[in-house]
């Protein structure tokens, strides 16, 4: 049986001595205040737009919807590829940075219209990718090892911000894979159905008739910090089941309990 890697095994950072309760307490709190505001915002963004944004899948022509799958799965294999390749070219940047460079890679999209936007796709999952894998770095562990590479995947697997989530779907923080042959493509697989609703809904938002620029830019704006911020939490919370010595599915499920409680 070969061995199961997590990315608590490629954590660079240096932990000797493990938080205190209280500690721990107030970095879960803190997690769930992320969760919650990453989501939240994107939503209120998207709505200045022009009205709700339930039914955008709709809007897209019938072929199209059809194709979303395999589209997002091939994104996501150029993605993998891509993303790691261009972390030994350029360094990572600020998050500010990557939501300014993706909103302009959307703007380009949306001024295209609809060929536009699924041309501007897979560079857009690229770009994501590589900016989920520099919060993985910002949190102490190595982008390059197979079991981060994994994780920087299961991000995706988040609620993208258009998804009404109350933390209720908290799967993608505990998912794991044996890294045997052919594993990416199965996570890929699993991914890209959840993923394709995800992109499919912003390419909607990129088919509004002499808006699709503005929408593009917004949208992509919106994607590139809520990926952001999901990734953090996935990571911040593998860096805190390291530091606190506890058990990761533990701190996952103390996590939902915080999210799922009344406000």
């Amino acid at each position: 049986m070969s061995e199961i890697l997590t990315p608590d095994t490629a954590l660079n950072t240096d932990l000797t001595k493990p938080l205190d309760a209280a500690a721990v307490e107030a970095e879960l709190t803190a997690l769930a205040e992320r969760y919650r505001a990453a989501g939240g915002l994107g939503i209120q963004i998207l709505n200045l737009l022009g009205g709700s944004v339930d039914g955008l899948l709709d809007k897209l022509p019938a072929p199209v919807r059809s194709r979303l799958d395999g589209a997002t799965e091939q994104a996501l294999q150029l993605a993998m590829q891509g993303a790691s390749g261009s972390r030994r070219v350029l360094p990572d940047q600020p998050s500010g940075v990557n939501r300014a460079v993706s909103a302009a890679m959307g703007a380009a999209g949306g001024m295209g219209g609809l060929p536009g936007a699924l041309v501007e796709l897979p560079a857009t999952t690229a770009f994501l990718l590589r900016s989920i894998q520099g919060v993985a770095a910002e949190e102490g562990f190595d982008p390059e090892a197979d079991g981060v590479r994994f994780d920087c995947i299961r991000v995706f697997a988040s609620a993208g911000p258009l998804a009404a989530d109350d933390g209720a779907d908290l799967g993608f923080l505990s998912l794991r894979l044996g890294l045997t042959g052919g594993a990416v493509q199965k996570l890929i697989a699993q991914v890209a159905p959840r993923l394709s609703v995800v992109l499919g809904q912003k390419l909607a938002a990129q088919t509004v008739p002499v808006l699709g620029a503005v929408a593009g830019a917004t949208t992509n704006f919106v994607y590139a910090g809520y990926y952001q911020e999901m990734a953090r939490v996935h990571f911040g919370l593998r860096r805190l089941a390291v530091a606190a010595d506890q058990p990761h599915e533990v701190l996952v499920a103390r996590l939902q309990d915080r999210l799922l409680a009344p406000r």
